[in-house]
């Protein structure tokens, strides 16, 4: 197995601190070239002391002098910023692989040159495929670029495809833990506050990404994503919601057999996975002990009460720029409902709203992708202030957030 030099792209966040625990426990593999972060200078600063990358990027050249304040005189690394940086660190000549995590539309550009560089790339960043899935999946078709899904549903369906031939796949099943609300009362949902939407059963995110599990939206990306990573039409994309989250997806093939993949609920397991694909080994995660009983969970989604899974699904039917608008509306609806502006129920109205007013549009480069982003985003904004007596809000107190990336 061949040794890796890789870029993190938001080492900070939930992804990259289990990279580079990774990294950590496979040192004579793995080499750091470039660590890209947020805002969350303290613990970039720990994380280069440590790990010892040639380059640093974060945000904003405000940031910089703040990090090399926090760094040893000797050894510092180059310290860059902005969105220019991180495409130079991701195309950079001496690493081979992108870890790409950084929340949000501001990781597409840097991912989708490293794609064109013939880099590989390890997928966690969900924007990427759900707002320039054609655009990305061609650059990878022409620079052969390999990508490996991180998220644990399609690391999972990328295991379970190596059972068979694609041309035998039939079906492609996506589970769900169901989020905090899956046995709420639809009618109840407009008293959840955000510290409510933030409990989720199994997984520590993100506040967005919470928020997305908790409206099954999070789940309606997976299929956008599934569409472009595994050339599945929509409706041979299946969700089901599984509370346990044992099983993170599973193929169905022609003959009727389905393969499933099974592990624990650790993310360190599929990105060990991206980056040492097409081998294994072992990885530091818990192990399933069958000797102990258990029982699985299988149930259909609830469409009428989580509106937003329908919707991802419209999206891919409408084509075009439609789930790009889809993905910027839903960061602004949660937005709101996180600063305590519009309910719970409200954030899946925002976006329908939002993707009826948009135009339709097919974008042609990653620049008109950021453009439509943005378009989407203030056509969100819009709709929330002209719906305030009607979409909010709720009697809660806005949380505290820190940046998770």
């Amino acid at each position: 197995m061949s040794n890796r030099t890789l870029t993190i792209l938001g080492s900070t966040g939930s992804i990259g601190t289990n990279t580079l625990d990774v990294v950590r426990q496979n040192r004579d593999r793995f080499h750091v070239f470039a660590l890209v972060a947020g805002r969350n200078i303290d613990l970039l600063a720990e994380q280069i002391k440590e790990f010892k990358p040639r380059v640093a990027v974060v945000e904003s050249a405000s940031d910089v002098d703040r990090l090399r304040a926090l760094l040893p005189k000797m050894g510092m690394p180059e310290i860059l910023s902005g969105a220019a940086a991180r495409v130079q660190v991701s195309v950079a000549g001496e690493i081979d692989t992108v870890m790409s995590s950084i929340v949000g539309v501001a990781g597409l550009e840097a991912t989708y040159e490293a794609i064109c560089k013939g880099k590989r790339v390890g997928l966690a960043n969900k924007e990427v495929l759900v707002s320039g899935g054609k655009l990305v999946m061609e650059a990878v078709r022409r620079s052969g670029s390999e990508m490996i899904p991180v998220d644990s549903e399609h690391n999972g369906a990328h295991q379970c495809l190596r059972a068979g031939l694609r041309a035998e796949a039939r079906k492609l099943i996506l589970t769900a833990s169901g989020g905090p609300f899956r046995t709420t009362p639809k009618e109840t949902l407009d008293h959840v506050t955000p510290s409510d939407a933030l409990k989720h059963p199994t997984w520590k995110m993100g506040d967005r990404i919470t928020i997305d599990s908790a409206t099954l939206m999070n789940k309606g990306f997976e299929v956008i994503e599934a569409h472009w990573l595994f050339d599945f039409p929509p409706d041979a994309i299946e969700v089901v919601v599984h509370p346990q989250s044992s099983v993170h997806a599973m193929v169905e093939y022609e003959d009727g057999s389905v393969i499933a993949q099974v592990s624990a609920t650790d993310m360190r397991m599929p990105i060990q996975y991206a980056l040492t694909w097409p081998g294994r080994s072992p990885a530091p995660v818990p192990r399933i002990d069958w000797a102990q009983s258990r029982h699985w969970e299988f149930h259909a989604p609830d469409f009428d009460k989580f509106p937003l899974l329908g919707l991802a699904y419209e999206s891919l039917h409408r084509g075009g720029a439609s789930s790009c608008i889809l993905n910027a509306a839903d960061e602004v609806a949660v937005a709101a409902f996180l600063n305590c502006t519009i309910r719970f129920p409200a954030i899946a109205r925002v976006v329908e709203e939002t993707l009826n007013l948009m135009p339709y549009r097919e974008p042609a480069s990653v620049a008109e992708i950021l453009e439509i982003d943005g378009e989407a985003r203030r056509t969100a904004q819009e709709v929330i202030e002209a719906n305030a007596a009607v979409f909010g809000p709720p009697a809660a107190v806005p949380i505290a957030r820190g940046n998770t990336q």
